[in-house]
């Protein structure tokens, strides 16, 4: 059959069925379910080749969406048409009114999701305080750079001063009639090139970062999207949903023209926090923090539901990962990086990027709201899936979008891209949530998580950190409660922290550098090989080892010893010593002389350490069959 005849039939089953595509739209379709960092330009609206789920990489990454709702014209076509193109049929602009129970364009696949989505609205907003109410007015109005600036903390005014950025909404006003609803500032801040439109010369402090975070959101847009799923604001769908009062006169009057889903603030303000977080990967996780509070002013302020901004966060990210990737970037990415550090480190008045990590979490929780890691941790895990109902099985596999490992390039340095990828996976949160499910694995990516490296060490995990390239390669810490049947091998000259309660059951070998277990379970249910560098023990109770310890000549145990049996080895099978022992006692801790404090436990004893050292004191090692015993002589 020839070509002509292949789209006359395809337009004729069209205008039948509206729902087949053309050859070429056929055609299309195979790029737009590859990859999204391959297929992120089919992004497009007015164009007829791209406006099926099937061959929009935006449409195809939200499908599970169909699920819950499902437009009467599966096509881009809401307030938009697209002519012919490329043997590509027509698409007319859809009737739709965009007013849920009045001329409807779909109907409630799942009424039981549905139903809890809208729901979650009515609760959030009924319960809304005078000071959500505030935030979510800013986060409307506000330029969405100029909003989540602030979860950089203690960095945010250096940002702001390197980046020239500006805002003209900062509050709100207290006469309602003086409330402000155009910003009139820069949002990003100026780029390295001058920009007359906006009256910016050429940033020659940050100007590369603000060209980085520009082009992190090429192809990036919620509209086609929106205009395909024509789903309903919160408000739409039930008078229960109560719209912040200042933002009331923002509602739009073209409803066909503004749908709810995906949410387009969610989307940019992830697309943002992204991009910055590469740039200063020592606020990486405070960044996810501020992006996911976006999210949830939305949702504050009755403009979105949950699913909607579920949607604006996987597609920003997806956005960022295909942008990452491009190679066109690359240059930009690596300048950009070089450019903001530099910059932040100055302005920060120290030496370097690892010196910037501790200057960047100096602010108290009073100066700096996303002081506390596990606060944030809570919050974005609950705003992953909203809790919605589950409604595919909730144990599948994990799966990493291609390309997305390059989101945590500057935050993981030490790891190659295949152990990010394992990171991402292994962080993952569970299937089986609504819309989340997606082919390529962008709905269950916990990046907060990732950040705090391995959930799990589903084989032999080898990280080499060399001190030398500074910043995280220099220290690091995983926070995880990291699982799986691996082992874990330590190389290099930087310093490793675990302070997870840690089940791995391969064990531990640390051949340089530093290794500091930060909790009583940091090395898992295995046992423990010390062949070189230095074992810090900084648990605030006995360090259990799983299995056998191994100590050799060439290394050195560093235990702090503390209350409730801090410093201390609790081996479950044989230790084998070797090598130096440099007991510290922690601040406060002052045991009389006579003491005897039991530092080591074991099944079984063999050998001594080499060389034993005790800061700022004086005591004796006495070792017995299956313990060696510290006497305070001083």
């Amino acid at each position: 059959m020839s070509v002509s005849k292949l789209c006359r039939l395809s337009t004729a089953l069209v205008s039948l069925l509206s729902v087949v595509p053309s050859l070429a739209a056929a055609e299309q379709a195979t790029s737009a379910k590859a990859p999204y960092a391959e297929t992120g330009n089919t992004n497009k609206r007015g164009d007829a080749c791209f406006s099926t789920a099937d061959t929009n990489a935006a449409v195809h990454l939200l499908s599970g969406f169909l699920e819950v709702w499902r437009p009467r014209t599966p096509f881009v076509d809401a307030g938009v048409e697209a002519p012919a193109k490329d043997n590509c049929p027509a698409v007319a602009k859809t009737d739709w009114d965009g007013i849920p129970f009045s001329k409807t364009d779909g109907q409630i696949v799942n009424k039981l999701v549905h139903d809890a989505n809208i729901g979650y609205v009515i609760k959030a907003t009924k319960a809304r305080t005078a000071e959500q109410a505030v935030a979510a007015y800013l986060d409307d109005r506000r330029g969405k750079n100029a909003s989540i600036v602030d979860g950089l903390g203690p960095l945010t005014d250096a940002w702001k001063a390197g980046s020239k950025q500006t805002t003209t909404i900062t509050e709100v006003a207290a006469d309602a009639t003086t409330v402000k609803y155009d910003d009139k500032g820069n949002n990003r801040g100026a780029g390295s090139k001058p920009d007359a439109e906006n009256k910016t010369d050429a940033n020659l402090d940050m100007g590369l970062a603000i060209d980085f975070i520009n082009a992190a959101s090429g192809d990036g847009s919620t509209e086609p999207a929106k205009r395909y799923f024509k789903y309903g604001r919160p408000y739409r769908w039930s008078p229960d949903v109560s719209v912040v009062p200042t933002l009331e006169p923002v509602k739009s009057s073209k409803p066909v023209e503004d749908g709810g889903f995906p949410s387009g603030h969610t989307a940019e303000a992830w697309r943002d926090a992204l991009a910055m977080a590469y740039l200063v990967p020592q606020r990486f996780q405070e960044m996810i923090a501020r992006a996911s509070e976006m999210g949830e002013d939305r949702i504050l302020a009755g403009m979105h539901s949950p699913l909607d901004v579920m949607g604006g966060r996987m597609l920003g990210t997806a956005t960022v990962v295909y942008n990452l990737n491009k190679s066109d970037n690359s240059a930009l990415k690596s300048a950009a990086y070089a450019q903001a550090q530099s910059w932040l480190i100055a302005k920060s008045g120290v030496s370097d990027a690892g010196a910037l990590e501790v200057a960047a979490h100096a602010a108290p929780l009073s100066a700096d709201r996303f002081a506390d890691h596990d606060a944030n941790r809570a919050y974005i895990l609950q705003r992953l899936s909203y809790g919605l109902p589950t409604i595919h099985a909730t144990d599948q596999p994990a799966r990493v979008p291609q390309g997305a490992e390059a989101l945590l390039e500057t935050r993981l340095p030490y790891l190659d891209g295949e152990q990010r990828r394992e990171v991402l996976g292994t962080t993952e949160i569970a299937s089986g949530y609504p819309l989340l499910d997606d082919a390529e694995g962008y709905g269950r990516l916990n990046l907060f998580a990732a950040a705090d490296g391995y959930g799990a060490f589903d084989q032999d995990v080898t990280v080499t950190m060399d001190a030398a390239k500074g910043g995280f390669n220099a220290i690091d810490s995983w926070r995880n409660d990291i699982g799986g049947k691996g082992k874990l091998v330590k190389r290099g000259s930087g310093i490793l922290g675990l302070s997870g309660a840690n089940s791995y059951a391969g064990g531990t070998v640390l051949d340089e550098g530093v290794l500091v277990a930060g909790s009583p379970s940091a090395f898992g249910a295995g046992g423990l090989t010390v062949n070189g560098g230095s074992l810090i023990v900084a648990a605030d109770k006995p360090l259990a080892v799983g299995g056998d310890y191994l100590q050799l000549a060439s290394a050195t145990a560093k235990p702090t010893l503390g209350a409730n049996g801090a410093g201390t080895l609790v081996v479950a099978g044989k230790a084998t010593l070797a090598g130096d022992l440099d007991v510290a006692l922690a601040h406060g801790l002052a045991p009389a002389p006579g003491t005897k404090i039991e530092i080591l436990k074991a099944a079984a004893i063999t050998g001594t350490f080499g060389n034993f050292t005790i800061s700022g004191h004086r005591a004796t090692l006495s070792y017995g069959p299956t313990s060696v015993t510290l006497t305070m002589d001083d």
